[in-house]
């Protein structure tokens, strides 16, 4: 199989956000000739949003995602979702990528949590069609369906996208995924209509910490290529947005090595 196109290479912001800011990060990526970015809203907020989009602009970098919106357990979840989606339309992000939450305090119904995930998307669909700002679900692994998102696998989150009709897709995150039987017929079933981004890491065994310990593509036992191939066979064409959360190692270093080291390993392992 073909390494991929390292034009298509987009650093989600979360990989280096322990050793730069914002704008250290936009300034890494057109230093390393990445031409993607996928910002964090609290880092979108302590720079600026107004000074976040003219210095993307400025480096000519394309906004694969903003992170994020969702989370329809907290309290003013609609007045920041509705914030969200003014902020990526502000910067033309090609999506807004949503991680919907867990359950309700004291519920132990995983049901009526996704059909709240469904309800409340379908309030924000027609705000953020007329920003034409795209709405990407993020399945999470199940680990994380009692306090992050109640939205594991990637039929779930089609399935509501099918219910819902149009300006709503997925974020198809290997670490999330990849373990999933159903995965490849799942990115089938997406098709390049439904998937809005394309997130890489990897899966280190033994994992220490359940969401601070990704691993490095090339790192893990993901076969990054296979999932690749299924997702380029469905049609996608967008960018491959490398997020690393790594408590323990990679935000440890060197953000330039970090950036360095990405560059080589979605080519070499991607």
């Amino acid at each position: 199989m073909a390494s991929p196109d390292p034009q298509r290479l987009s650093l989600n912001t979360a990989t280096v956000r322990k050793q730069w800011n914002l704008a250290q990060a936009i300034e890494g990526c057109a230093r390393h000739g990445i031409r993607g970015i996928s910002p964090w809203r609290d880092q979108v907020k302590e720079l600026g949003l107004n000074q976040a989009k003219k210095m993307i602009q400025n480096q000519g970098l394309a906004v694969t995602g903003l992170c994020r919106g969702g989370f329809f357990t907290a309290q003013h979840w609609l007045d920041d979702n509705r914030r969200a989606i003014e902020e990526a339309h502000e910067l033309q992000a090609q999506c807004l990528v949503l991680v919907v939450g867990g359950l309700s305090e004291g519920s132990k119904d995983l049901p009526a949590a996704r059909e709240r995930v469904t309800d409340s998307i379908s309030r924000l669909l027609p705000e953020a069609r007329k920003a034409r700002v795209p709405l990407a679900i993020e399945p999470l692994h199940p680990m994380q369906a009692a306090d992050r998102a109640c939205v594991n696998t990637l039929e779930q989150a089609l399935d509501i996208c099918e219910s819902l009709g149009d300006g709503i897709g997925v974020a198809v995150d290997v670490y999330h995924v990849w373990w999933d039987p159903k995965l490849e017929a799942q990115i089938r079933r997406a098709g390049a209509g439904r998937i809005l981004a394309y997130h890489i890491s990897d899966w280190r065994v033994p994992t220490r910490d359940t969401l601070n310990d990704r691993a490095m593509m090339g790192d893990g036992v993901i076969d990054l290529r296979l999932i690749r191939s299924w997702v380029e066979a469905a049609g996608y064409a967008g960018f491959h947005e490398v997020e690393i959360f790594s408590e323990l190692d990679w935000w440890k270093r060197d953000p330039d090595e970090v950036l360095r080291t990405c560059k080589e390993r979605h080519l070499r392992s991607s």
